[in-house]
């Protein structure tokens, strides 16, 4: 039985988009720096949904993300998207690489080697995490992830 519980988790765990069954528990309540150098805290969104997507420059699959996130970001006035750069890279390289996208919503900077106490780790890139209004996580998807399975997530949870 422990064998088939093992398969299961790690198959959950490798399809894009597919997550398991999870409690619904108070989002971490981050303060990292944006690219403007401002700090942000995800309670500064607190009111609305926020979707927050762990990602990096190297992560093919992240990157296919964005523009869909971008969209999301920009034509839901009821979403907020956040992009957490969760790799070693120096600020001039990840300005360049920015500079070739069309990225709508803020980038924020973590720093790998120094994670704010009580912040989890993502387990894979991509990772995204939507937090609701009252600022509980409640839902995880572990890889790539669509506008259309956030929408789904967030119109289910508010009954849409």
């Amino acid at each position: 039985m422990f064998k088939i519980s093992l398969i299961l988790s790690m198959f959950i765990a490798a399809v894009p988009g597919l997550s398991q069954a999870e409690e619904i528990k108070p989002a971490y309540n981050f303060s990292l720096t944006n690219l403007a150098g401002n700090t942000v805290q995800l309670s500064d969104y607190r009111g609305q949904w926020v979707v927050v997507n762990y990602w990096a420059t190297w992560c093919a699959p992240c990157i296919k993300e964005i523009p869909e996130l971008s969209e999301l970001h920009t034509e839901r006035d009821d979403i907020t998207v956040l992009g957490l750069d969760y790799e070693d890279i120096e600020r001039a390289r990840l300005d360049e690489f920015l500079s070739k996208l069309e990225v709508s919503y803020p980038i924020l900077l973590l720093d790998v080697y120094a994670m704010p106490e009580g912040m989890e780790i993502p387990r894979a890139l991509p990772t995204t995490y939507i937090v609701n209004p009252e600022g509980m996580r409640v839902r995880t998807f572990i890889g790539p992830v669509t506008r259309a399975e956030v929408e789904k997530a967030v119109d289910t949870a508010t009954g849409k």
